[in-house]
């Protein structure tokens, strides 16, 4: 039976909320929990998860909408009860902790004097109202929500350049500023690369690279998906970000990672790299070329894994190891592909970082000419049903049709988990590609979450006569809470293949199935 709640003026972090959902999943009964701001989008992808327009229609965007699915009555009210328990339990904690909780911007500047940068989390109607804010009173602002229009995040980041501000956002969830780690970041020593990024996940998989290549980062900056992508917005974070680490002392080397952006954008930024006067390199995820009119002085590299091989060269540490140098992926694929049954066909990928997703999905389609995504850019290649795989397919878990009042994957890896579990007797399937996201932000324990999984799909799949490779990448540092040496460990110990990137990773799984196709009378 399904139910829902809704708690009027009672606004809750996204982050938070995240969280508080997976700890429900304790409740007698429940069956499936949904907690969420009423937002527009977040109502509309409620209902197309079935529940009733009706219940929600008093919700608005400031109002805790609790969605609950349980077995019967009595475990609908248990698990209505501990929500409200969590609810309260994190103002108490915050309390305990010391935490002082500041009810508006001005008190919160008042609390820690001398901070320079406003991280807002709030509502998408709110967030623009909340961000002008911070930049009138001299802050810089990271601007971790989403469903911010167009018009705003436009006029917020024209105010941020008037004022010599930078405006990280809107949806910017990683940012590491003068060593500090923001939101989904991890632990990377301080050194000579400054990285400005239109990507999470890409940006994470950079300076987590550049620290285990013996390196380090000055400054690790996002600017939110639609900084390059829109003509509109013309790259204005972007451009700053440049223009700051360029005249940052520290900084010896740029690094710049971005989906493929607006043509007249990336003429601005490969201008403004090669005005910088540093050394730099420049990476659009999907993009093999160097872009015609490219600066000569200028290295365009092929793959996040390159990007940060080259940032660490050009800054002259000298280039240590990620490890599997040398590594005959040819050789390991052929092991891995004479093990497969004949109906072992396709690669699925099932990933919580949508930019490695990304990567992996470029990759891949360019070496086996048909991946379906729900990140695809090609309608010939989008999946129809993000929630059904089709073919060779790479789905990112944690894209909104999987997250409204669900945690995101990287927090809450049951997302994940149960798309494998729904799909292990698929007998279709000869390959598995997942990521792995160390950090903060992230789950305790990532790898551990996620090995029972993979285990029962590999025992499903022998249970058929088959085999199933399982091939991951870890992005991480060993300084991360959760330990990237365990975490390697733990996926080795499970059979899995880990590659040292998600470059190679992505790159043995296609090789994979196409020498299973190869050998096994020209399947594709």
């Amino acid at each position: 039976m399904k139910q829902v709640r809704i708690q009027k003026d009672s606004y809750f972090d996204s982050v938070f909320l995240m969280s508080l959902g997976g700890k429900l999943k304790g409740s007698a009964g429940l069956v499936e929990a949904t907690v969420t701001m009423g937002t527009p989008m977040n109502l509309e992808l409620l209902q197309a998860q079935g529940w009733s327009a009706a219940e929600l229609a008093e919700a608005g965007p400031n109002d805790l909408v609790m969605a609950l699915d349980c077995l019967d009555a009595a475990s609908m009210e248990g698990a209505f009860k501990d929500a409200a328990a969590l609810l309260a339990g994190s103002s108490r904690r915050a309390a305990a902790g010391g935490r002082e909780k500041a009810p508006s911007l001005d008190s919160a500047i008042a609390v820690l004097e001398g901070a320079n940068i406003a991280l807002i989390s709030v509502p998408g109607a709110w967030a623009a109202r909340e961000a002008r804010k911070a930049l009138e009173r001299g802050l810089h602002v990271m601007l971790f929500s989403d469903n911010v229009s167009l018009e705003d995040e436009i006029a917020l980041k024209k105010i941020g350049r008037e004022k010599g501000l930078l405006v990280m956002g809107p949806d910017c969830g990683t940012a590491i500023v003068s060593g500090l780690p923001l939101c989904f970041a991890n632990v990377v020593r301080r050194g000579p690369v400054g990285v400005v990024a239109a990507s999470g996940t890409g940006l994470q998989e950079v300076t987590c690279l550049v620290d285990r290549l013996g390196s380090g980062v000055s400054q690790a900056l996002g600017t939110g998906g639609r900084d390059l992508k829109n003509e509109k917005v013309g790259g204005i974070t972007m451009l700053m970000g440049i223009e700051a680490l360029a005249a940052d002392p520290e900084t010896k080397v740029i690094a710049i990672v971005s989906k493929p952006p607006a043509p007249s954008v990336a003429a601005k930024v490969t201008a403004a790299l090669a005005a910088a006067g540093k050394p730099a390199v420049l990476h659009f995820v999907g993009m093999k070329e160097r872009p015609a009119g490219f600066p000569a002085s200028l290295r365009f590299a092929a793959s996040l894994e390159e990007t940060a091989t080259l940032a660490v060269e050009l800054a002259g540490v000298g280039k240590a190891s990620i490890g599997g140098e040398g590594a005959d992926l040819g050789a390991l694929a052929a092991r891995e592909a004479a093990r497969l049954a004949p109906a072992q066909r396709f690669l699925r990928g099932y990933y919580t970082g949508g930019t490695v997703a990304d990567e992996a999905m470029f990759i891949l389609h360019d070496l086996t000419g048909s991946v379906s995504s729900n990140n695809q850019t090609d309608p010939a290649w989008l999946l129809a049903d993000p929630r059904v795989s089709k073919g060779h397919t790479i789905v990112d878990l944690g894209d909104d049709t999987f997250t409204v009042g669900r945690p995101h994957p990287m927090i809450d890896p049951s997302t994940r988990t149960e798309r494998i579990l729904a799909e292990k007797d698929d007998p279709s399937v000869a390959v598995a590609l997942v990521d792995v996201v160390l950090g903060y932000g992230s789950h305790e324990d990532p790898a551990g979450a996620l090995v029972p999984a993979l285990l029962a799909a590999r025992e499903a799949a022998a249970g058929r006569g088959g085999y199933l490779p399982v091939v991951a990448s870890v992005i991480g540092t060993p300084g991360d809470p959760q330990g990237f040496a365990s975490q390697v460990a733990k996926l080795e110990a499970a059979g899995c293949l880990v590659q040292p990137s998600n470059h190679r990773a992505a790159l043995l799984a296609a090789e994979i199935v196409k020498l299973a196709a190869r050998s096994k009378g020209g399947r594709k």
